[in-house]
């Protein structure tokens, strides 16, 4: 069933909003980044080519393909919290600042010229084949349409083959400018979310009998009100740790290696009594590993080397998980 908010179906909401911010956002980014013409010095040339051109066809591309696949897309939405049961769904926004932002700043702009050859190249599909009403097996594309998408996809491949060569500078922009600077931010957004998460998961645990991850059970209708409470503490305590952090009080080292002790603790009651008390309970193992991974090489090696590749690495291999099963519930839809 389709979340919603007072009427509004929140998968549908999102892509709505997805096809308007997307346009935006590729204009700002040929804008701001000092991309330049690898073949000619002309200030007019790159002008057109590059802050109108290029960005013109790559957001008329993204505005097809997500307003065709549109419904698929919210669906994905939809179905994705019963497709991701490897991650917990109480820690599924820890995950989602990670997957969301790499997903935005680093894969999407390496697919786009793809996106773009294969939407336009599907304009001239449509045009010339939208007489036709009704297609068998053995239908063969007439010659005409195989021209007309090859020369549809020309521009695309022509604006991919401008910018192409700057595409290093459009990581070294997104890295340097974008990226290294918000990245003490997310760790402490992060950091903090995920030990706000971590209590209010031991509290269930104690709510719910020895199982914090409750979206797994059929819960009594006089529990789901301290649920609901245990979820305003999160919110509370997560505005606190946030608070203690950017303040630099030393105080929120001993919160944060809380949490990782608490993590881990829930881990293992959870294998233990959710397989003992229900057949097709899912520990969330993994999930929990990479969580734990990520928080304790804040509060075990602060200073080291270590500590940053930890870091890093844990941020990549939850936004991958995250990103791989959103495409493969895309793909998998019916």
């Amino acid at each position: 069933m389709p979340k919603e908010i007072k009427g509004l179906i929140l998968s549908r909401l999102t892509i709505l909003i997805s096809i308007i911010l997307v346009p935006i956002a590729i204009f700002l980014i040929y804008n701001f980044a000092d991309f330049s013409l690898w073949f000619s010095n002309d200030a007019t040339l790159k002008v057109v080519l590059i802050k109108i051109l290029c960005p013109t066809v790559f957001s008329v591309s993204w505005l097809f393909f997500l307003i065709l696949f549109a419904k698929r897309f919210a669906d994905t939405l939809d179905d994705f919290d019963r497709t991701i049961s490897v991650v917990p769904s109480r820690l599924k926004f820890f995950y989602g600042i990670n997957a969301i932002y790499i997903l935005l700043i680093f894969i999407f702009p390496l697919i786009t010229p793809l996106i773009s050859i294969l939407s336009f190249a599907s304009f001239a599909w449509r045009l010339t084949t939208f007489r036709k009403k009704r297609w068998e097996e053995d239908t063969k594309i007439s010659t005409t349409t195989w021209i007309m998408m090859a020369i549809a996809a020309l521009l695309p491949i022509f604006c991919s083959f401008v910018v192409l060569p700057e595409y290093l500078v459009l990581a070294d922009f997104l890295w340097n400018v974008i990226w290294v600077p918000i990245l003490p931010y997310l760790y402490i957004i992060s950091y903090s979310l995920f030990t706000a998460l971590a209590i209010g998961s031991l509290i269930i645990l104690f709510l719910n009998s020895g199982i914090s991850e409750y979206e797994q059970l059929f819960v009594e209708p006089s529990k789901k009100q301290k649920f609901w409470n245990v979820r305003v503490l999160e919110v509370i305590l997560f505005g606190f740790f946030l608070f203690l952090d950017i303040g630099d009080f030393e105080v929120i080292d001993l919160f944060y290696i809380a949490g990782f002790v608490i993590i881990i603790f829930i881990s293992i009651v959870n294998f233990f009594q959710g397989k003992t008390k229900i057949k097709s309970f899912k520990s969330h193992l993994f999930g929990y590993f990479i969580a734990a991974v990520f928080i304790g090489s804040n509060v075990l090696f602060t200073t080291s080397e270590l500590s940053q590749l930890l870091r890093v690495w844990s941020l990549v291999i939850s936004a991958a998980l995250y990103i791989f099963v959103f495409f493969y519930t895309f793909l998998r839809l019916d």
